[in-house]
């Protein structure tokens, strides 16, 4: 929940510590980008690239990344380098079509 009380992200079940550890980032990183603040949204996701490596979010991060990118700069064109990233790591992930429009 962000300070106005508002659910931002849900985390359901169990998850290893390292896998909640990014959700949790992943979390925080999703109220920055809800309240615009992009470029600490991105550094967020940074994190979770960076840290948890071994866990199925990273693809997720990428893509919101890129996003949070293009929201603070208005150039389309940070989003490419996203989805060849995306599609050459994980391809058939589904964060890897969610960024399929972006161009490869």
């Amino acid at each position: 929940m962000d300070s106005d009380g508002q659910e931002r992200y849900r985390i359901e079940g169990y998850l290893p510590k390292d896998w909640f550890h990014a959700r949790l980032e992943m979390a925080v990183a999703r109220v920055h980008f809800m309240k615009k603040k992009f470029a600490d949204a991105e550094k967020c996701y940074a994190r979770v690239i960076e840290k948890f490596a071994a866990t199925g979010v990273v693809p997720e991060a990428i893509y919101w990344s890129a996003v949070c990118k293009y929201k603070a700069t208005n150039d389309h064109t940070v989003l490419s380098p996203a989805a060849v990233e995306l599609s050459q790591k994980y391809p058939g992930d589904e964060w890897t079509l969610k960024s399929g429009p972006w161009g490869h």
